[in-house]
């Protein structure tokens, strides 16, 4: 830092407007001129560069690029740096195709500077490069789910410059505030806090229409509306686009007598009417508001069908005057209500969840859960009548939604249920969800933060939203500060997948000098714990029944009074029965015990594989969190709570591999009916309860006791809260001698016990596989693969279907011709407006499959190939 003061940086800002509304490279330069001051360099502003002995570097910024053979001609967000040396001066040179390239561009300068301790060194040090984006948006979506606790945020000012100037600096470049997504209407009784959830009365007085909240000022409602308008502003003075979440559309709740701040003013006759004009009114009244999402089925309180209301509705839109983006939650969606946007008028998409409402490993699942497949609408459905039947494949995924000849544009959401609470950051599986967010075409990805949801449903406590008790640790108001790691690999390798690691690394070098290696390193393990656990594991597709980081326990055993916890899948609720995720590429447990007492298994890969790879991330993460451990000269308080985390997932990590094992072990103990493999089963479950335990201690002085996400007791509580189920059904299993069985075969015995013991490992041949990057519609697609060695020894199945996840796979045995083996994908089957996505079964010469191309060591690949129609 010495070694700055006083020398001289003079910046030479080109096409640089000033006086401009939201002028987001002005203010990129503004906050680099800042950035440099606080390391005590000094900064001038020139008109042009100039030969001065006593500079140190100059800095020229053009918003356009600076030569004609520049590597990317103008792509929109893009910039260019070059560092020259010219009339013995240090000349670093950034041009950009557009403001927004030229505000990461000078936010990525500024982020050298803060980050390091010899700033003018690493400025001098920069090599020339040339980025640009993977996906066209990269969106942060932060929800208002409590008055109690959101106000707080929601008014203050300096939050909001504080935390967006965090997202810019990332290079996400759209912010999404939700309003009214914190209840699911026909699913929650009795709700209390109906704060901003039916937002247009809480926001806007609309002309024509006597409507008001019960309880609400007008001071506060045009306080309201100023804030709105202060958050759009700031966001987009910070180059990003500002989006409005509105969730619900329901002005009256059934089966709720105690809501706070009814609507009046409302009835049946105009009800749309008044949202159509109250959703013109506000894009009007907010000209900050870039677009909208609105979900548009149920649970935003309007019964299904409901076209004739959202056709109204959508209105608002076309009709305010100026362009704005349509965004549509595309859960129970059909065509007529796609037809209803196609003739707005307005440019909308809509935005599949990634992984229902979890987040897994960093590709789209190749087969949904059997019980999200549709089916027949019935009367019974009710209210629900397209959501649950029919269009019920909509709700956890992509749908059928990605047609080659679509209108519509499309953005995955990455919903939060999987993890809310602990620090999350691995730089190869953000990569991989980085390469995945264009899939099929689609535009790019939305990170719901962490943290939402906190205190949803009026489950507030004093604590606030800020679980962390320890005031040392505590952040407050503040509590994204935590998560600084994990929005800097989220925005900057959704931009790139292959930026460099530097870009991180320098965060970490100045947060952990003496062990910036292994506290990435623990973390990246840790971090990769809890998605394979949700594709492995997934008793409940929705985040607000299923919350692995703080599991609920699911028995093993059997039982007429079990806890009510996440469950929505198959019978009998128990952990055995639990669908994965993605049901495709992975067993549940009572499935692989069946198919190996059959003989017939697959390629999918094991709930004994799976407990395998959970123990080693846990392993790995452990030896590098003991290395960080060893090597930090002080305790601060970001190490504490990166150390805290850590453990924590690495107890996740070993519970759920000793609980798949347990669970295993005892499977095959029903079948086989030997009393050795349920002491196995036994000893695994109390390995599981030794690492919660683990859990336990790591947390109970750091964390809040009551850490609530709703009101519901498995939504709700602490780690220690669970380990009374976790005994119980240990218990339980103890008393289950009764189904040994004396006249059990010896030989299955001894194979259970093998397969316990010995997982199979399935080596796969050097495999050459070229994919071929398009197909034409209604003709054949010819699929080839070459294995090394003594091909005839194996068999390849493969396994196609269109992008479409309401479609099974098709499977063909592949022949050997010459030195290939060849299939291919029939003529009749392409003539469809899908892609096709396919993968390979290969079965070696004892019998055991793999699927190929399968996951990579760091779980951060997409497991299949996917081929778009040629255009």
């Amino acid at each position: 830092m010495k070694n700055n003061i006083g020398k001289k940086i003079t910046i030479v800002p080109q096409g640089i407007s000033k006086n401009v509304e939201h002028n987001s490279t002005e203010w990129a330069l503004d906050y680099f001129i800042k950035v440099l001051e606080e390391q005590w360099l000094r900064v001038e502003i020139a008109e042009k560069i100039m030969e001065d002995t006593d500079n140190a570097i100059t800095v020229f910024i053009e918003e356009r690029y600076a030569h004609e053979n520049s590597k990317e001609p103008g792509q929109a967000e893009s910039f260019v740096m070059e560092s020259i040396t010219k009339d013995n001066q240090q000349i670093l040179t950034v041009t950009a195709s557009d403001s927004r390239g030229l505000v990461y561009a000078l936010l990525e300068l500024a982020d050298i500077v803060q980050t390091s301790t010899e700033p003018l060194v690493d400025l001098l040090a920069i090599k020339n490069k040339t980025e640009y984006p993977t996906n066209s948006i990269r969106s942060i979506k932060r929800l208002f789910a409590n008055e109690k606790t959101d106000k707080l945020w929601f008014y203050n000012k300096d939050f909001w410059r504080e935390y967006l100037t965090e997202l810019a600096l990332h290079r996400f470049n759209r912010f999404s505030l939700a309003l009214g997504m914190g209840y699911d209407i026909g699913h929650d009784p009795d709700i209390k806090d109906f704060y901003f959830c039916f937002a247009y009365p809480f926001l806007v007085s609309v002309s024509g229409y006597d409507v008001s909240v019960e309880g609400l000022s007008q001071d506060e409602r045009e306080k309201n509306l100023e804030m709105l308008r202060f958050i759009g502003q700031e966001t987009k003075r910070r180059g990003m686009d500002f989006q409005v979440g509105l969730w619900t559309h329901a002005y009256e709740i059934e089966d709720s007598p105690n809501i706070r701040y009814k609507i009046n003013g409302l009835d049946q006759e105009n009800h749309a009417l008044y949202c159509r004009d109250a959703l013109k009114t506000l894009l009007q009244d907010c000209p900050e508001i870039d677009g909208v999402t609105i979900r548009v089925h149920y649970e935003s309180g309007i019964p299904e069908p409901a076209h004739l209301f959202w056709e109204i509705v959508l209105k608002g839109v076309s009709l305010c005057g100026r362009s704005v983006e349509l965004d549509l939650h595309p859960k129970g969606i059909d065509d007529d209500l796609l037809k209803i946007a196609e003739d707005n008028g307005v440019p909308f998409m809509i935005s599949p969840k990634f992984w229902a409402e979890h987040m897994g490993l960093p590709y789209h699942q190749v087969a949904i859960r059997e019980t999200e497949l549709p089916v027949e609408p019935t009367p019974e459905a009710g209210k629900m009548i397209i959501t649950t039947t029919s269009r019920r494949f909509t709700r956890y995924g992509y749908a059928d939604f990605l047609k080659e000849d679509r209108n519509y544009d499309m953005l995955y959401r990455i919903w939060p249920g999987t993890q809310r609470v602990l620090l999350w950051g691995d730089p190869e599986m953000a990569a991989g969800y980085g390469r995945a967010g264009n899939f099929g075409g689609a535009k790019g990805v939305e990170i719901m933060e962490p943290l939402s949801f906190k205190s949803r449903k009026t489950s507030e406590t004093e604590s606030g939203r800020d679980p962390i008790v320890d005031p040392e640790l505590r952040f407050g108001l503040h509590d994204w500060k935590k998560y600084m790691y994990t929005y800097r690999l989220w925005g900057r390798l959704l931009y790139n997948p292959d930026t460099e690691p530097e870009v991180w690394r320098r965060y970490l070098k100045n947060e952990f000098p003496s062990a910036a290696e292994s506290c990435e390193n623990a973390l990246k393990y840790a971090s990769r714990v809890l998605p394979l656990v949700t594709v492995a594991h997934a008793p409940s597709v929705a985040n607000n029944h299923y919350w692995p980081e703080i599991y609920a326990n699911i028995m093993i055993v059997d039982q007429e009074h079990k806890p009510a916890n996440h469950c929505d899948g198959r019978e009998p609720h128990t952990f055995n029965v639990a669908s994965p995720l993605d049901p495709a590429l992975f067993y549940r447990v009572d499935e692989y015990a069946d198919d190996m007492v059959q003989n017939r298994k697959s390629g999918k890969l094991s709930p004994l594989e799976t407990a395998n790879i959970l123990e080693q991330l846990a392993l790995s993460a452990e030896k590098h969190l003991h290395h960080a451990n060893s090597s930090m000269d002080k305790f601060t308080s970001t190490f504490r709570r990166w150390a805290v985390d850590v453990e924590t997932q690495i107890g996740l990590g070993l519970f759920f591999a000793n609980k798949f094992r347990a669970g295993t072990a005892y499977a095959f103990y029903e079948k086989v009916g030997d009393l050795q493999l349920l002491e196995n089963a036994l000893s695994y479950y109390r390995s599981a309860k030794k690492a919660w335990e683990r859990i336990v201690s790591a947390t109970e002085a750091v964390y809040t006791s009551d850490i609530t996400f709703g009101y519901v007791p498995y939504m709700r509580g602490h780690w220690s809260d669970r380990l009374s189920e976790i005994n119980e059904d240990i218990l339980k299993m103890e008393a289950q001698t009764n189904l040994a069985r004396e006249e059990a075969s010896g030989e299955l015995i001894s194979r259970s016990k093998e397969w316990l013991n010995n997982v199979p490992k399935v080596q796969l041949p050097n495999i050459q596989h070229v994919k071929p990057e398009v197909f034409s519609k209604g003709e054949r697609v010819p699929l080839s693969i070459k294995l090394s060695g003594q091909s005839d020894t194996y068999k390849v199945t493969l396994k196609y279907r269109q992008v479409n996840q309401a479609e099974k796979y098709q499977s063909v045995q592949m022949h050997q011709e010459n030195d290939e083996l060849l299939a291919e994908v029939p003529a009749s089957y392409t003539n469809s407006p899908y892609p096709l996505v396919y993968f390979f079964e290969i079965e070696d010469e004892n019998e055991d499959k793999k699927f190929y191309p399968g996951f990579n060591e760091s779980l951060s690949n997409q497991p299949y190939f996917i081929i778009r129609q040629q255009n």
